[in-house]
């Protein structure tokens, strides 16, 4: 087979070739590519394996072959079949990055991951360019954790394996802080609390993910940060991981965040009012030790515009940049 020539065709056809390189486990062809890109099913990689569309080294293998460490793997897929690996110019502020790990501040309405129906767009993607243009290769991010879209904030990414199994560890084990910041409407009263709710889903309900006794535990610890004539700013750390949990909590104690059109018809009105296109809620800080080195480190992303505006707009007596700043000074108290 000449490769260049095959190459070449497959360009014309409008194809992406992604590229890997194995690690030193020796895992097999088509469990490495599932791993690497989850955009793809097993099935359609085995396929894309017995119709040539993936060499070993420029050479055509079997989707059983075991890797050796190093070996370089390409995938050839159509745009139709874009993925997790797919590199693309995304807009995103990076807070750290190193040989392990990368934190960034994600913008509001981008995925994290690619879903069912869409491909493209999402930090995955944008990361997976990010890495090629620092690196000059493709490189697979590894996610640990999610944000949802309409969410803003810190997020921590991996680099290599060994930071993924750890980082996935510690997250599993809890040892992962993690701090938001939400405006929600009304005046809390407490100036802390833990709302201890389990959270469920029901199929027959809207919406499907509530409150309910047979749901699985759900712990949140909330502090107020700062009061308004008719909202909240709420510092909220969850204890649990819980699919909507800090947004399902907010509304069960009666205050439900603003711009949050599933869980809070009051606050659904205030945002059609001030054009809200999402609830307003950030990932504010994360804490956790370095998967390589055990160094403990701490990860502040700024308040997003919107929330910003906000706090103006609620009346806080002061401009975005000192309330932001006096937020931020108090948020590790």
């Amino acid at each position: 087979m000449n490769v260049a020539q095959d190459y070449q065709a497959v360009e014309r056809r409008g194809t992406d070739v992604l590229e890997f390189e194995a690690g030193p486990e020796k895992e097999r062809l088509d469990r490495f590519l599932a791993r690497c890109v989850p955009g793809l099913s097993l099935t359609r990689i085995r396929r894309a394996i017995a119709e040539g569309a993936v060499l070993v080294n420029g050479a055509i293998s079997a989707k059983g072959a075991r890797l050796a460490p190093g070996d370089r793997v390409s995938l050839w897929v159509s745009p139709t079949e874009r993925t997790a690996a797919t590199p693309e110019a995304l807009a995103f502020e990076v807070l750290h990055e190193d040989d392990e790990i990368i934190v960034v501040n994600k913008p509001a309405g981008m995925l994290v991951h690619p879903s069912r129906l869409e491909k493209s767009g999402t930090l995955a993607n944008g990361l997976a360019y990010h890495f090629l243009q620092r690196s000059g290769r493709p490189l697979r991010p590894g996610i640990v954790h999610r944000l949802d879209r309409d969410t803003s904030g810190t997020i921590v990414v991996a680099k290599t394996a060994r930071a993924h199994r750890l980082l996935s560890k510690a997250f599993r084990e809890r040892r992962i802080m993690k701090t938001y910041l939400a405006l929600v409407k009304g005046r809390v009263a407490p100036e802390a609390g833990e709302i201890d709710a389990p959270i469920g889903w029901e199929a027959s309900a809207w919406p499907r993910w509530r409150v309910m006794d047979q749901g699985r535990p759900a712990r949140t610890r909330y502090r107020v940060k700062r009061r308004f004539e008719q909202a909240t700013l709420l510092e909220l750390e969850p204890l649990t991981g819980r699919t909507h949990q800090l947004r399902i909590h907010c509304a069960f104690i009666g205050h439900p965040m603003i711009g949050d059109r599933l869980y809070g018809e009051a606050a659904a009105t205030m945002a059609e009012t001030l054009k809200l296109k999402h609830q307003l809620l950030h990932a504010a800080t994360l804490a956790f030790r370095h998967p390589a080195t055990g160094e403990p480190l701490t990860f502040a992303a700024p308040l997003p515009p919107v929330m910003k505006q906000m706090l103006e707009l609620l009346g806080s007596g002061n401009s975005a940049t000192e309330t932001e700043a006096q937020i931020c000074q108090t948020m590790m108290s």
